[in-house]
């Protein structure tokens, strides 16, 4: 070999990666919603969750991500520091971390990570708990203005409602999921959701159902909470291609959301309420609604081999994963510019699969079934493949989305394609493919 010539090194590991495979072992459920281990290892690390600046608590079905993407995109065009919590990671865990507005960094992720196992001792905790510590340790150790936390499952037994006096909770709206662990009907997921509700402290609403509604309400009076909500204290609307916001403090006129999808308007709404609470002015509505970035939702890819191998077809990719989200998507696409549209789908075997595809069967003219790489709750492409017949689509099983990509292109060319039904399956495409 030439002197010049570079041996290929092989991609080392990051450190956090194998304390985050070590943590996934302490637990031999994925889920178990109790509050007493999250409790018990804050204790251990001396409780920072006591220690965080004003804490903004986001729960609900749909939308609690781009929610806090917006209200993020606002208090930080003011000028104030910002971490973050939100879940699942896309790419690499170090997105669900954001420290003083920065994702945070390997070195500091591994640190805090071994400083929580250590605590731990050994004892049975979940992957999910242990990582919320771990967050919560961050964001005591780094000064800021606001901490904003994303709900993980449900709200009542979530990690995250150890937080004993928010600044303000929120919850988006209230549908179908997750109902092996919050219950079968909407009402008792309803209740889940409003654990996060404490007493005295705002709860800006999004709208809801009538029974997720009357259960809020329900427990917004047991508690002693305050109800920011919508319909009644704000309302939200898109007209002529503007935003519009009205409440009590008087109306907004601001761009269309930059996230793309008429849902975007509600969350939208609840970003712009939540601001209002926390006292932010209106350059941070502006803000809220033009500089949030969340990506897997209605992203356009833009880059990647799949994007070459999409050639003249747009290629989008949307992480959305129940009914509710199913019918938003069909929703935004029913809004853009007619084109031909095929689906890749990917789905959990968790999920409803069905009650996804039911609202798009009119407008897709095939679906792509694959399975998601490396998740071992995946839907087999066949599996795909049968709901999407049933539901009165064209439909074929494919080895992977590059396969599904190339056959779609092959029939129709200049298309519309969506990669769509889950955030594993986004996560896998965005970490080649941006």
């Amino acid at each position: 070999m030439a002197r010049h010539e570079r041996v290929r090194e092989r991609p080392v590991t990051p450190q956090s990666d194998h304390v985050l495979a070590r943590l996934t072992a302490l637990h031999p459920k994925v889920i178990d919603l109790t509050l007493d281990r999250v409790a018990r290892l804050l204790g251990a690390l001396g409780h920072p969750e006591r220690r965080l600046a004003p804490i903004v608590h986001v729960a609900g079905t749909n939308g609690k991500g781009s929610t806090v993407a917006m209200i993020r995109a606002g208090l930080e065009a003011q000028g104030a520091a910002v971490h973050v919590y939100t879940s699942p990671h896309l790419a690499r865990f170090h997105e669900r971390i954001r420290v003083a507005g920065a994702l945070i960094d390997e070195d500091r992720l591994a640190d805090l990570l071994g400083r929580c196992e250590a605590a731990n001792d050994g004892a049975a905790i979940t992957f999910f708990e242990i990582t919320t510590a771990a967050a919560f340790l961050a964001f005591a150790e780094t000064p800021a203005d606001f901490v904003l936390l994303e709900v993980g499952l449900g709200g009542r037994l979530d990690a995250t409602n150890v937080i004993d006096r928010p600044a303000l909770t929120v919850i988006t709206p209230v549908s179908f999921d997750h109902q092996q662990y919050l219950g079968e009907t909407l009402a008792e997921i309803a209740f889940e959701k409003a654990g996060i509700l404490k007493r005295g402290v705002r709860c800006v609403v999004g709208p809801q159902a009538a029974v997720a509604w009357d259960v809020i309400v329900a427990q917004a009076e047991v508690v002693g909470a305050p109800l920011i909500a919508e319909g009644q204290d704000w309302q939200v609307w898109e007209e002529h291609g503007r935003l519009f916001f009205q409440d009590m403090r008087g109306l907004l006129d601001l761009p269309r959301p930059n996230l793309i999808g008429a849902h975007q308007v509600v969350n939208a709404g609840a970003a712009l309420a939540a601001l209002r609470a926390l006292g932010a002015g209106e350059a941070a509505g502006e803000a809220a609604v033009t500089q949030a970035v969340w990506p897997a939702r209605m992203q356009r890819l833009r880059a990647g081999p799949l994007v070459e191998a999409a050639g003249a077809a747009e290629l989008w990719l949307d992480g959305g994963h129940n009914p509710a989200a199913g019918q938003a998507l069909a929703e935004t696409l029913g809004r853009l510019p007619p084109r031909p549209l095929h689906l890749v789908v990917g789905m959990l075997r968790t999920k409803d699969i069905a009650g996804f595809l039911r609202p798009l069967a009119s407008l897709a003219a095939s679906v792509q079934g694959v399975s998601i790489p490396g998740e071992t709750a995946t839907l087999r492409a066949e599996e795909t493949v049968a709901a999407a017949s049933a539901a009165g689509i064209e439909a074929h099983a494919a080895a992977d989305p590059a396969e599904a990509i190339r056959r779609i292109v092959t029939s129709s060319g200049d298309c519309r394609i969506v990669i769509c039904g889950s955030l594993y399956l986004a996560g896998h495409i965005l970490r080649e493919n941006g």
